[in-house]
């Protein structure tokens, strides 16, 4: 599986110390067994098809074959004869969970009927609130919008400007994978593999030049807090990297102040070569091995399910490259803006509904509208170019950042009837998804707590559990 940086109780500098050891795998409820099967129809299915648009900087990138046809079914479609909940009801439902401690001053909801797009309750949901991680719902529905999404990213060696020099060139693949092999599915482009071609191909190598100019600007976000990269939550930000930039084989290991020069030191042991500098790749040059990251959908979906922060900033910047902005913080937040505008205008939000930073939600300076995710997350509901979206977000109680939520009463019942992404940083905590209540009906919601007491995370994280979980056993007519 690749490697990530979940909030299983932390996230985005967070105190860790309310991470623990992962002890034996437990089984999941029944309820859960019967949605994973259900899952894996629709996520066999799911892999879309969509022209390649002109071809990205340095080779950038591969059209992978023509995949299966679209599937047009929601996952987590509601139950034949559901009824949706009434606006009364629900604020029956909800008030005692809502006035919880664990939320602090309180929270921002945003709860819509998912397969009509109308709203049932919402409470401040036109504030501008700080996201943290459900903010990589809106990086991976642009990303959705405009790439395809076979599209695989291309990390190429070719011939150097002089004899002797290979150079290898990064197109922003954060699963490339070096000293820490990755195992599980989708499997990975590897760093050997790669330098096992250019040796066939009998080059003599002296010297290895790395080039990462597909990104620029700077590497860290604003409004990152200084230990990011020292605490292992992301690499700083290259479009060459291998293990995520890690110099140890956990995956929340520190990461490298320059994974690019990193990965060309490691290409140069495995061809037996010391000499490593920082170079340029001349257009045209003599390709000697290329490796290829799984497709855009299966990286949108490993980015959600385990709120992998390289990742989003990958996909963010080749967002930006896709609508011709530069691979920067900058760019990538001007084009998610951008794809994202006229979506949410048609959904009645004003244009500035979603005001970003960066792609991974790191950053304390994002401001979004809850209102803003529960649109994205209906629209998603329904299936086609979108569905990489749904079957992304981690099911509670059984996988990625909601593996170990969900699991106790008062919360086990609704395991497996939510779908959401966590969000977590110092004062703040939120859950976005998808649920479907006891009456059938699918809901999309946004619960966004943002002003959680110093050391209150895992009180808030239980709070927004129990809120969903209400709305997952809601008749509420």
């Amino acid at each position: 599986m690749f490697r990530t940086d979940g909030d299983d109780g932390t996230e985005g500098g967070v105190v860790r110390a309310t991470r623990r050891r992962r002890g034996p795998r437990r089984k999941a409820p029944l309820v859960v067994t019967a949605v994973l099967a259900a899952l894996a129809v629709a996520v066999v299915a799911v892999l879309l098809t969509r022209p390649s648009p002109r071809p990205l900087p340095h080779g950038a990138v591969a059209t992978a074959a023509p995949s299966p046809p679209v599937v047009r079914t929601p996952l987590l479609p509601p139950l034949a004869g559901g009824t949706a909940p009434t606006s009364a009801g629900l604020q029956r439902a909800l008030a005692a969970v809502l006035a919880a401690p664990g939320l602090g001053r309180g929270v921002v909801l945003s709860i819509l009927v998912a397969t009509t797009g109308l709203p049932v309750l919402e409470r401040g949901a036109t504030r501008a609130v700080i996201p943290a991680s459900t903010v990589k719902i809106a990086t991976a529905v642009a990303a959705l919008t405009v790439l395809p999404a076979d599209r695989r990213l291309t990390t190429r060696v070719v011939a150097g400007p002089r004899p002797g020099d290979v150079v290898l060139v990064g197109a922003g693949d954060p699963t490339l994978a070096g000293r820490y092999p990755a195992g599980g599915y989708p499997a990975v482009a590897t760093l050997s593999g790669l330098a096992r071609q250019v040796k066939a191909t009998g080059t003599v190598v002296r010297r290895v030049l790395v080039d990462d100019s597909l990104y620029v600007g700077s590497r860290l976000g604003p409004g990152w807090k200084p230990g990011y990269v020292s605490g292992g939550d992301v690499a700083p930000v290259s479009a060459l990297e291998v293990d995520g930039g890690r110099v140890g084989p956990r995956p929340l290991s520190a990461r490298a102040a320059d994974p690019a020069l990193d990965a060309g030191r490691q290409l140069a042991r495995l061809l037996g070569v010391v000499t490593v500098v920082r170079g340029s790749a001349v257009v045209g040059a003599r390709q000697l091995g290329a490796v290829f990251s799984p497709t855009v959908a299966q990286l949108v979906q490993a980015m959600l399910t385990r709120s992998d922060n390289d990742l989003a900033e990958t996909l963010g910047r080749q967002v930006a490259l896709a609508v011709g902005r530069p691979a920067s913080f900058a760019g990538e937040a001007a084009a998610v803006g951008q794809v994202l505008r006229p979506i949410l205008t048609a959904a009645g939000l004003v244009t500035d509904a979603i005001r970003l930073q960066d792609s991974s939600g790191l950053s304390v300076l994002n401001r979004v509208q809850p209102a803003a995710l529960t649109r994205l997350l209906a629209l998603s509901a329904r299936g086609g170019r979108l569905a990489p979206v749904l079957s992304g977000l981690p099911v509670a109680g059984f996988d990625g950042t909601l593996e170990k939520r969900f699991r106790t009463a008062p919360t086990s019942a609704a395991a497996g009837q939510v779908r959401a992404k966590t969000g977590t940083l110092d004062g703040v905590s939120a859950l976005a998804g998808l649920v479907r209540t006891r009456s059938g009906a699918l809901l999309a919601f946004d619960l966004t707590a943002d002003g959680v007491p110093v050391g209150a995370t895992l009180g808030a994280q239980r709070a927004l559990d129990t809120v969903a979980a209400a709305l997952a056993g809601c008749g509420c007519a």
